[in-house]
């Protein structure tokens, strides 16, 4: 890939591309964010960035947040009302979700 290409597909692959939310608008832009800067921290361990992205999330939101991180998965899953997030990121999907 040249230079020129390559920093093309950073570009158009730096934002998060949310596929579903339910999530207060604030809350969701603040959990993005979140994110973002785990992702970053932990680009090539997504496990430490999912257990960063956790740990956080129940101090700020309360308890009983669950986090995963992949290129390829599946789920399907129960939520509490206004507590999942699902979006991409660059090459990976990060679904973000509160269960009681």
């Amino acid at each position: 890939m040249e230079k020129k290409d390559e920093a093309d597909y950073k570009r158009a692959h730096s934002f998060a591309l949310v596929r579903g939310s339910d999530m207060p608008d604030e809350m969701r832009a603040e959990t993005i964010e979140m994110c973002v800067t785990a992702l970053e921290k932990f680009a090539s361990d997504n496990e430490k960035a999912a257990k960063m992205i956790k740990e956080t999330m129940d101090k700020t939101f309360g308890s009983l947040w669950n986090v995963v991180i992949g290129e390829s998965f599946g789920l399907d899953i129960t939520h509490d009302v206004k507590g999942l997030l699902y979006f991409y990121f660059c090459t990976v999907a990060i679904c973000i979700w509160k269960c009681s």
